[in-house]
């Protein structure tokens, strides 16, 4: 076995989340009398932090620093408080991480969705999955595709970057692996296309969670 560590992203990877931010946001955005939009669009709104979210949420005339900020903690609240509504594990993502930690494989979470409600859910739906380092958007720290998060999680973990594999669904990840010199994997299964990830320079592909396993 080549493979000590599998850095997973969150949304779009190990769970289909789409349907809370998409309500979430929607509902702060019609406590406003704004226009809402459609899961289709939040597919290509998210990837990028919270911030960036809400920003693209927005009506383009209303995207200043003071109107983000304040729906940004609408957003925040309303979404950790029903964070579990609608979101699920994909089909064979829980068989998958259930196998790495059977074959001793390390696993990490890199996301760009806040710290606390990335730990949330990763206690929500992994209680006993044996994440060494779960990551998400903290402060001072710069979001992916900046590498800073997936270094940071190779110094915490000890592994060396030829022994790690990045799974993530978005060009974002692709560049993220690139960037930290890390071996990637894109995902079919969740927010963005095969297009995408090929144009980002995605290693290899999986269109299953268990076609993950053939790589390690």
């Amino acid at each position: 076995m080549n493979t000590e560590l599998v850095i997973f992203d969150l949304d779009g990877t190990l769970l289909n989340t789409i349907g809370d931010l998409a309500v979430a946001c929607n509902a702060v955005l019609a406590l406003r009398g704004l226009p809402q939009h459609s899961y289709e669009e939040y597919c290509h709104f998210v990837g990028n932090g919270i911030m960036r979210l809400v920003e693209r949420a927005l009506p383009e005339q209303l995207r200043t620093p003071e109107n983000v900020a304040l729906v940004r903690a609408d957003f925040v609240k309303y979404y950790t408080e029903h964070i579990d509504v609608y979101t699920k594990p994909y089909p064979g993502i829980p068989e998958l991480v259930a196998e790495l930690a059977r074959r001793g494989v390390r696993m990490a979470v890199a996301s760009n969705k806040f710290q606390a409600g990335t730990e949330k859910l990763i206690r929500l739906f992994f209680p006993a999955a044996p994440f060494a380092v779960v990551f998400g958007q903290r402060p001072d720290v710069p979001l992916k595709p900046d590498p800073a998060v997936v270094k940071e999680i190779l110094v915490t973990t000890g592994v060396a970057r030829d022994r790690t594999l990045y799974v993530g669904d978005s060009g974002v990840d692709m560049e993220t692996a690139a960037a930290a010199g890390v071996r990637s994997v894109g995902v079919t299964w969740g927010f963005r296309d095969r297009g995408e990830l090929e144009a980002a320079g995605a290693r290899h592909l999986a269109d299953r969670p268990d076609e993950i396993l053939a790589l390690l």
